[in-house]
């Protein structure tokens, strides 16, 4: 055998060059804030709060399900391999998982975003007083909610589309990529100058629509030629979104009347209603997905 196996290395080359531009597009509001001086030190430091605080589920819930299950596509599916190729069963078994798993990280999403939206303000209030509360931070975090549910899907789709692509595939995603670092970069820019650091999370947003769209089209693309329609994961059922609609109204409201300047027992009452729509919501869930729930108990 050659002492290196060149094939792989070429790929391990296309997967550095994607890591790099992936470095830009997810640290890259970090470059325009440092270098262009767009936000002061004070915004600055309160951005860095909610980042960090919101990228904990990110880190706890979302990252460890993406390494997993890239793992267990790769292994169960062969790269570079048309649908039609492979063995029928590892297709179904590997559809099957794909759409449970866009299901699940959808509906996490979903409820953070749903709920994120109305105890953000309490968040921060909690963890660091007013200073943190009354300014831009809980717009900031309200924002961080919705960037959850893109980053909840985008990893998903990647890591499918990451353990099938060939060498030829990664390279032409990888000039996808640096066109969309170019733009990620211009529009954190100008959203900055007209929305704050608010807009540096809606870039943010925009750069994951991007990148989700890319997996989907390739998803859709790798599942045309069989029977299996993974992406019907994305749709969850009506009267579940009926539920998550009427919770963040219902939430919305508590808010308004509730917090977070009216004391201890107005707080604790605007979390005692979270805690009966989240329970709603809850319960729905395990009646109207009960697929889902039997994927997650079992795995």
């Amino acid at each position: 055998q050659t002492f290196v196996n060149w094939k792989e290395a070429r790929l391990t080359w296309s997967f550095f060059k994607q890591s790099f531009l992936k470095q830009i597009l997810t640290e890259g509001e970090r470059y325009v804030m440092t270098f262009l001086n767009v936000l002061n030190f004070g915004d600055q430091g309160v951005y860095d709060i909610v980042n960090n605080l919101g990228s904990l589920v990110a880190r706890f819930i979302f990252l460890p399900i993406e390494e997993s299950f890239y793992v267990f596509f790769a292994k169960v599916l062969e790269r570079g391999k048309a649908v039609k190729d492979q063995k029928q069963d590892d297709v179904a078994m590997a559809a099957n998982v794909l759409e449970l798993l866009l299901k699940l990280v959808l509906l996490i999403g979903l409820t953070i975003t749903v709920f994120g939206y109305a105890y953000s303000q309490l968040a921060l209030d909690i963890y660091g007083g007013s200073m943190l509360s009354s300014g831009t931070g809980p717009d900031l975090l309200r924002c961080y909610s919705l960037y959850v549910l893109f980053l909840a899907v985008n990893g998903v789709t990647e890591c499918f589309t990451s353990a099938l692509m060939c060498k030829e595939e990664v390279d032409r995603y990888n000039f996808v990529m640096l066109a969309l670092s170019f733009i990620f970069l211009c529009i954190s820019y100008f959203l900055t100058h007209w929305y704050g650091s608010v807009g540096f999370i809606l870039a943010n947003c925009f750069n994951m629509g991007i990148r989700i769209a890319h997996s989907i089209h390739y998803i859709y693309g790798y599942f045309k030629e069989s029977t299996y329609r993974p992406l019907t994961g994305l749709l969850p059922s009506p009267f579940l979104l009926l539920v998550y609609i009427i919770s963040g109204v219902i939430t919305g409201f508590s808010e308004v009347l509730f917090c977070c300047d009216k004391g201890w027992m107005a707080r604790l009452l605007h979390v005692g209603v979270g805690a009966l729509c989240f329970a709603a919501t809850v319960v729905t869930m395990f009646c109207t997905e009960t697929k889902l729930i039997h994927f997650v108990r079992s795995q």
